[in-house]
């Protein structure tokens, strides 16, 4: 979870100076052993892993394999009601100035089509520790030094040991249901989501946390995935923890500007008839502001081979940031437009985008939809 500011924030060192004991060593062969306090390496010539002991002057080593790493001693220990003494992990992105190989984040959310993951943890008893996997986001693309959003994914916590902040309630995410905590560490907003029970191996969508925070109104479809990270925060013990595989990957191609225009061009119906279309729109309001999913099926019998979305916001209303469409207009009429991969709807079939806004009181959704020219019903 932690960055080396949050070594700063426990022990009174300064960033710089954390950063610049960070040692680099070349490319990992199975069963290197890394022990400096900063160590890293690269393996499969695309993640980087590090040891990152930055909460302790103990000794804690880690051991590199070519898919992840173990921890072979962990002799620092730290109050379970304070913060871990070390986040040893593996990571594709850039943390701290050191850049995974090739690449491509930080990336503005908007422009994401699909991130997902991989990981396998082996765990130890008698420790206390938790299985981290972290997703770091920043309004701008940042390569060093502590983002402004961390979402943090507790695989498995054992000990007395809880999440920066306090619980907000529970959210389903990739088919499981997890506990939301949500609270600043005073560097950085962090948003927790705690497993009910241990998880050992999972593949999922990254992406789908990052639409649970910006819904949360934590950040925007402008702000960047600077690194995606998965390790070990202990507290007390913890050797022969391990991460045996790790995999990520980030697809752009989510997003389009005026430079760069849908690939399909709408298939439009008469002027002035009824699209065979339904919308289904979903707000989560809070005292200036709001959230929207919009949800376009296709209820007819021909395919959409590119769409165009047309509605009028109330007075008001204005959008500031919008995700799955190219969007048109800020306030009053609003056209959102299908991006390269969500033109096409088969019969039956759906896509969804959404937006956030700001609003002077009046919360209500548009009154009529249009579909390529022709009105379609609301659900």
């Amino acid at each position: 979870m932690r960055r080396l500011l949050r070594a700063a924030l426990a022990t009174g060192l300064l960033v710089a100076a954390g950063a610049t004991t960070l040692t680099l060593a070349g490319p990992a062969a199975a069963d290197a052993e890394i022990c400096e306090q900063y160590g890293s390496t690269t393996i499969g010539g695309r993640y980087v892993v590090m040891n990152n002991r930055w909460g302790t002057t103990a000794q804690q080593c880690i051991d590199v394999t070519s898919t992840g790493f173990s921890i072979t001693s962990q002799q620092g220990t730290s109050s379970t009601n304070g913060a871990p003494v070390s986040y040893p992990a593996v990571y594709l992105g850039c943390h701290y100035t050191n850049c995974s190989p090739g690449t491509n984040l930080p990336m503005r959310v908007s422009d994401i089509s699909s991130a997902t993951s991989s990981i396998n943890y082996r765990y130890v008893s008698g420790a206390t520790y938790n299985a981290s996997y972290d997703i770091w986001l920043d309004p701008s693309p940042k390569r060093d030094g502590v983002n402004q959003q961390e979402i943090m994914i507790w695989f498995n916590r054992q000990g007395s040991i809880q999440p920066i902040g306090s619980a907000v309630g529970n959210a389903t995410i990739g088919g499981r249901t997890w506990q939301v905590w949500q609270g600043s560490n005073g560097s950085n907003g962090v948003v927790s989501y705690v497993a009910s029970s241990a998880i050992t191996s999972w593949s999922f969508s990254v992406l789908d946390f990052i639409r649970d925070v910006q819904n949360r109104g934590a950040i925007t479809s402008s702000w960047y995935l600077t690194s995606i990270q998965a390790g070990f925060e202990p507290w007390i013990g913890g050797a022969g923890l391990a991460v045996t595989d790790f995999s990520a990957q980030v697809n752009g191609g989510g997003g389009t500007t005026p430079s760069n225009p849908p690939t399909t061009a709408p298939t439009t119906p008469p002027p002035g008839g009824t699209a065979s279309c339904r919308v289904t729109y979903a707000t989560n309001t809070w005292n200036t502001g709001l959230t929207t999913n919009v949800t376009v099926a296709n209820t007819g019998s021909t395919a959409l081979n590119g769409w165009e979305l047309a509605f009028t916001l109330p007075s008001g209303q204005s959008i500031t940031s919008s995700w799955n469409a190219a969007l048109t207009g800020t306030s009053g009429a609003v056209t959102a437009r299908n991006i390269a991969w969500n033109g096409a709807i088969p019969p039956g079939g759906s896509t969804s985008f959404g937006f956030q806004a700001t609003h002077s009181g009046s919360t209500a959704a548009p009154s009529t939809f249009t579909l390529n020219g022709s009105r379609c019903t609301t659900a």
